[in-house]
């Protein structure tokens, strides 16, 4: 049972982890990574799909996305869902291939976005400590029916406690290798 529980919080923590991986990957670099442009929703024939469902995306040099279209009639779609976007980018169309430059940070810029991963960080540590908080409530309740011990319970609180040291040294890498990767020029 004990087991369980322990298995069940690091799957979930895990989860809060790479979510927390995910969110990071949408704050943008210097850098030109395809993924800047998961987030964008293209309308698509009536209904909104996400651009890597109508178009290749593929980082052209350090500071350039192409996107191609599968299609020729949705490039005007697609640059107008990229400058509609949260990202600021203002794409340039030659034929059936959009490039999307990347404008250079700034110091205050990049300051603006290490405070946003700061935060997005923390949620993440706050969502594994929840993750803990839930597993020593199922202990205590298995004490409760007498399923286990006390002593046992203190055995899982202290396995639960150190997987949530884990992981969240595991957040505190994550927005480490962020915040270098926003500062590098």
């Amino acid at each position: 049972m004990i087991d369980d529980i322990k298995k069940d919080a690091a799957d979930r923590m895990a989860k809060s982890v790479e979510a927390l991986s995910h969110e990071l990957a949408k704050i943008r670099t210097g850098r030109a990574h395809p993924s800047l442009l998961d987030h964008i929703m293209v309308s698509y024939y009536g209904s909104d799909v996400p651009i890597r469902q109508v178009a290749n995306i593929n980082a052209e040099d350090a500071r350039t996305l192409s996107v191609v279209p599968w299609e020729k009639n949705m490039v005007q779609a697609i640059e107008k869902a990229i400058m509609q976007s949260d990202l600021g980018l203002n794409p340039n169309t030659a034929g059936a291939v959009i490039r999307v430059p990347m404008p250079a940070l700034t110091e205050e810029r990049r300051r603006d976005l290490i405070k946003v991963a700061r935060n997005e960080a923390e949620q993440a540590r706050v969502a594994v400590r929840n993750i803990r908080r839930d597993a020593n409530h199922e202990l205590k309740e298995l004490v409760k029916e007498k399923m286990i011990s006390e002593d046992d319970e203190r055995r899982g609180q202290e396995i639960v406690q150190k997987l949530t040291d884990q992981y969240i040294k595991d957040v505190d890498s994550v927005l480490a290798e962020k915040e270098q990767d926003l500062m590098s020029i």
